[in-house]
C-alpha cells in the first residue's frame, strides 16, 4: 500500500516541482547539442571526443533507468528524485568547470546517473499521487513539458551559447536545480513497503545488457554495422551479442528470484498487465517515430537551407506551441485516454507526412510552422497520455519499477529511431547525390558521411544546388517514413484496454 494524505492529493505543487525537474533534464540535453561546436573549439576536442560527450550520457542514462527506478520503490521516490537532482547539479558544475575532454566526459557520466534517477521518479510520483481527472491533467502537463522543452531547448541553447558561452549550458542548471531541491520538501514520500533487499545479479545484467544494446544502436553508423572502415570486424555485432546474452540471462535470473521470493529489479509481472504490455510497444514505436523530426529537420534547415541556429530554433519552437496548446485541451476532451493517444498519433503521422511533402529547395522559412504546430498537438495528446494508460493498471507500490522500465523502453525506442532513421537519411542522401551528381563520387561520399553537413562547404553554385536538392529528397524520405512508423503506433494502441484510472484497490 502507498499512503498519501487527502490534502497532498489535492495539491498541484508537487506536479510543478516534478515538471521543473524534468525540464532541467530535457533542456540540458538540447542545449548541450547546440553547444557542441563551441565546446570542440574551446577545449580542442577531436570528433571522437565530441561524439562521446553525448554518447556516454545516453549510455549511462539508459543503463541505469531500470535499477534506479526500482530503487525509488525501495528507498523512497522523493528521496531518489532529490538525490538524482543533487548528482545532476554536481555533475553540471563539474562540466561547466571542465578544462579537458576527459573531465567533461566524466561529468557527463555523472549527469547520466542523476538523470536516470530524476526521470523515472517524476512518473512514479505522479502515478502514486494523482487519481481521476487530476491524473489526466497531471500527465497532460508532464507530456507538454517533455515535448515543449525539447522544442524550446535549441532556441534557448542558441541564445545561451551565443551570448553567454558554452559553459553556461551547464551553469544554467544550478538555479533551476536549487529551486527543485527546495520544492521537494513539499513533495510527499512514497515507497513500496513490501520491497526490500538487493538484486546484484539483476543490476549487473541489466546494466550490461541495456548499455550494450544502446551502444550498438547509436554507434552502428560510426563503427560500421558489420565491418569497420579499415576492413576489420566492427565491434557492433559483439555489442549486440553481449546484449542478447545479458538480457536473456536477466529474464531467467529474475524469474528464478521471483519464484524464490527474493528481491528483483525487473518485475516481469508488469508485462502481464495489458495496459503496460501493449502501451510499452506503442511507446517504443512512438518514440522511434518522433525522433525522425528531431534527427533531420534542424540539420536540413541549417546546412541545406542556410538558416541560422536562431532561426532554426524559432521554427522548431512552433512544435512547443502545439504541445502546450494540447496540454490545455486534453483535460477538457470527453474521450478515454487511449482514444486521446490514438488521436494524437493520427495527428503526428499526418503532420510528419505533410512536412515531408512540404520540404523543398524553395522552402520558405515559415512554411513548415503550421505542420509543426499540428505535430506538437499530436505529441501533447499521444506522448502525454500514453504513460497515463501504461501505468493505469500498475499498483501504486510498483510505480518506480514500472516508470523505470517505461523510461527504458522509450530510451530504447529513441536509440532505434536514431539508428533506423539515420540509416534512411544516409542512404537517401547517397542515392539522391548519385542521381544528381553521378560524376562526383568524392563529393557524394562527403555529403553522405556528414549526413548532409558538408553541403554548406560546396562553393560551386551548380553542385551546391544539386546537393541542396538531394538533402531535400533525403529529408522528405525520412519524414514520410516517420509518418508511416507513427501510423504503426496507431495499430499498437488498438490493443490497449479502455482504462485511464488506477485500480482503486491498489491506491
Amino acid at each position: 500500500m502507498v499512503s498519501l494524505t487527502g490534502r497532498t492529493r489535492q495539491s498541484w505543487l508537487p506536479l510543478f516541482v516534478l515538471g521543473v525537474g524534468m525540464s532541467m533534464i530535457i533542456i540540458d540535453a538540447t542545449i548541450v547539442n547546440v553547444a557542441v561546436p563551441a565546446i570542440m573549439s574551446d577545449l580542442g576536442l577531436s570528433a571522437t571526443d565530441v561524439e562521446w560527450v553525448n554518447s556516454i550520457y545516453s549510455l549511462t542514462f539508459a543503463a541505469l533507468l531500470i535499477p534506479l527506478g526500482r530503487t525509488g520503490d525501495v528507498r523512497g521516490r522523493r528521496r531518489t528524485f532529490a538525490v538524482g537532482c543533487v548528482v545532476f547539479l554536481a555533475a553540471s558544475m563539474l562540466a561547466a568547470a571542465a578544462g579537458s575532454g576527459a573531465m567533461l566526459i566524466g561529468a557527463r557520466v555523472l549527469q547520466g546517473v542523476g538523470a536516470s534517477m530524476v526521470v523515472p521518479m517524476t512518473l512514479a510520483i505522479i502515478n502514486a499521487l494523482y487519481t481521476g481527472r487530476r491524473r489526466t491533467v497531471a500527465f497532460a502537463v508532464w507530456g507538454s513539458i517533455i515535448g515543449g522543452m525539447a522544442a524550446l531547448g535549441p532556441l534557448l541553447g542558441g541564445w545561451v551559447v551565443t551570448d553567454l558561452g558554452w559553459r553556461w549550458a551547464f551553469w544554467v542548471n544550478l538555479p533551476i536545480g536549487l529551486l527543485v531541491l527546495l520544492g521537494t520538501l513539499r513533495v510527499p514520500e512514497s515507497r513500496d513497503p513490501a520491497a526490500g533487499g538487493r538484486d546484484v545479479p539483476g543490476v549487473l545484467l541489466s546494466v550490461l545488457g541495456t548499455s550494450s544494446l544502446v551502444f550498438g544502436l547509436i554507434e552502428g553508423q560510426r563503427y560500421g554495422w558489420f565491418t569497420a572502415g579499415d576492413g576489420g570486424l566492427s565491434p557492433i555485432p559483439f555489442a549486440f551479442l553481449v546484449a542478447v546474452l545479458a538480457l536473456s540471462a536477466l529474464v531467467l535470473v529474475e524469474r528464478a528470484r521471483a519464484r524464490a521470493g527474493r528481491p528483483v529489479i525487473l518485475d516481469l509481472s508488469l508485462l502481464a498487465i495489458p495496459s503496460f504490455r501493449y502501451g510499452g510497444a506503442a511507446a517504443m514505436i512512438i518514440t522511434l517515430g518522433e525522433f525522425g523530426l528531431i534527427l533531420v529537420l534542424p540539420l536540413y534547415l541549417q546546412t541545406a537551407m542556410g538558416f541560422t541556429a536562431f532561426k532554426t530554433g524559432l521554427i522548431i519552437a512552433s512544435l512547443a506551441g502545439g504541445t502546450f496548446l494540447a496540454g490545455g485541451v486534453v483535460p477538457r476532451l470527453p474521450l478515454a485516454p487511449r482514444l486521446i493517444v490514438r488521436l494524437g498519433l493520427g495527428l503526428e503521422a499526418s503532420a510528419a507526412i505533410a512536412v515531408g511533402l512540404t520540404v523543398s529547395p524553395s522552402l520558405g522559412p515559415w512554411s513548415l510552422v503550421p505542420w509543426l504546430v499540428l505535430w506538437g498537438i499530436g505529441i501533447g495528446f499521444a506522448s502525454a497520455q500514453l504513460p497515463n494508460v501504461m501505468l493505469a493498471g500498475v499498483p501504486a507500490r510498483q510505480s518506480g519499477a514500472a516508470s523505470g522500465l517505461q523510461s527504458a523502453i522509450r530510451q530504447l525506442g529513441a536509440a532505434i529511431g536514431i539508428a533506423v532513421l539515420g540509416a534512411v537519411l544516409v542512404t537517401g542522401l547517397d542515392a539522391a547525390m548519385a542521381e544528381r551528381l553521378p560524376d562526383e563520387p568524392a563529393l557524394r561520399h562527403a555529403v553522405r558521411d556528414s549526413a548532409g553537413a558538408a553541403v554548406t562547404a560546396i562553393s560551386d553554385p551548380v553542385k551546391h544546388e544539386a546537393a541542396v536538392a538531394a538533402a531535400a529528397d533525403a529529408t522528405r524520405r525520412v519524414t514520410i517514413v516517420t509518418g508511416f512508423v507513427l501510423l504503426g503506433g496507431v495499430g499498437a494502441t488498438l490493443l490497449l484496454p479502455d482504462t485511464g484510472e488506477r485500480r482503486p484497490e491498489e491506491e
